[in-house]
């Protein structure tokens, strides 16, 4: 339990009231103090983390035409924060993607140009580096540790005004969000911490200053439900960006969709799933070895681990398997079998 929080429950109690009824109430501080305690709380977080906030402008190649009909470069914005003394930050894919410029401007008002380090759509991450001195840093926490009501704070530039700080609570945790690559973002967390245009990028933090996420995106049509890539799996990615450029991932060469499996199929053949991934089209190229598969087969199996969806797929399909022989589980003319393909590396 957050130490605030645990101020704030040992301040609430039950009171008899003159009509002989029991109400809860408040006992010992007024609620001014109470209130302040939330603030102060928030506010402490602001102070500590906000000089590692970034506001980030971009310049994208394609866009309107200006006058005398001649092309005009788009602009964007985002968010980011500082992780090393050294310069690294990180922010969102879409917020560089397709950038030919990047400007970062510190709270401190210096404003320096990036360069990109490494981005990975697939879950909306992305790094970049100014060269810098006297940066201040926002440190990772655990975000398997999270508990859905504890506090959230996020920060970030909405509409360009730097360093906006909105708070709320932590929803859910280990949720699925699908990526503009067409991916699933596992381990997502829910928040009501409000975002907006620009936020994205910035850091999602909780009570004591510590990053639990990346905020990346708000369901519009909805109140209160806003996004962030859990701050775990976004030290695992930045950290292969930094070390490599990008994030490496296996590929097979299919075409498939997902197919339902009749009571019948899933009985006769001992199957995990109701559903399998019908082949489509099989792509020989990419230095795949598939020669295996063909148009009309079900994979339902992956090394003995079962695939009901593409995106079951898409997740044992990481760089532990590129190169290396993998046995997939089939049916195949209604019967099963094991067939052996070589994944090789998406990119």
């Amino acid at each position: 339990m957050d130490v605030m929080v645990s101020k704030l429950f040992n301040m609430y109690t039950f009171v008899m009231a003159g009509d002989g009824e029991i109400r809860e109430g408040i006992t010992g501080p007024d609620e001014e103090q109470i209130l302040d305690a939330y603030s102060n709380t928030v506010s402490g977080v602001a102070r500590r983390v906000s000089p590692a906030v970034v506001h980030i402008r971009v310049t994208r190649k394609a866009g309107a035409r200006g006058q005398g009909n001649r092309q005009q470069p788009d602009a964007g914005t985002g968010s980011g924060f500082v992780i090393s003394t050294d310069g690294y930050i990180v922010t969102n894919h879409h917020v560089i993607n397709n950038a030919v410029g990047i400007l970062v401007n510190m709270t401190d008002g210096r404003e320096f140009r990036a360069e990109l380090v490494g981005a990975d759509a697939p879950t909306d991450l992305a790094v970049i580096k100014v060269y810098a001195d006297h940066l201040k840093v926002a440190s990772f926490g655990d975000s398997g540790r999270l508990q859905p009501g504890q506090i959230a704070v996020a920060i970030g530039n909405p509409f360009g005004f730097q360093c906006s700080v909105t708070a709320g609570v932590i929803s859910a945790t280990g949720r699925t969000l699908r990526s503009e690559s067409g991916r699933l973002i596992d381990d997502v967390i829910q928040t009501d911490a409000a975002l907006n245009p620009g936020s994205s990028g910035g850091p999602l933090v909780d009570s004591s200053g510590r990053v639990i996420g990346v905020n990346t995106a708000v369901i519009r049509p909805a109140q209160g439900m806003c996004f962030a890539v859990s701050s775990n799996l976004a030290r695992l990615i930045t950290g292969k960006l930094i070390m490599e450029g990008r994030v490496r991932r296996a590929v097979i060469g299919i075409a498939g969709q997902p197919v339902r499996l009749t009571p019948r199929m899933v009985s006769a053949h001992r199957l995990d799933n109701g559903s399998g991934i019908y082949i489509t089209e099989v792509n020989g190229g990419m230095g795949v070895d598939n020669h295996s598969l063909l148009t009309g087969d079900i994979i339902v199996a992956f090394n003995g681990t079962g695939v009901g969806t593409i995106d079951d797929l898409h997740r044992l399909l990481d760089e532990s398997v590129i190169g290396r022989p993998v046995v997939l589980t089939i049916l195949r003319k209604g019967g099963r079998a094991e067939v052996t393909v070589v994944p090789a590396e998406l990119r």
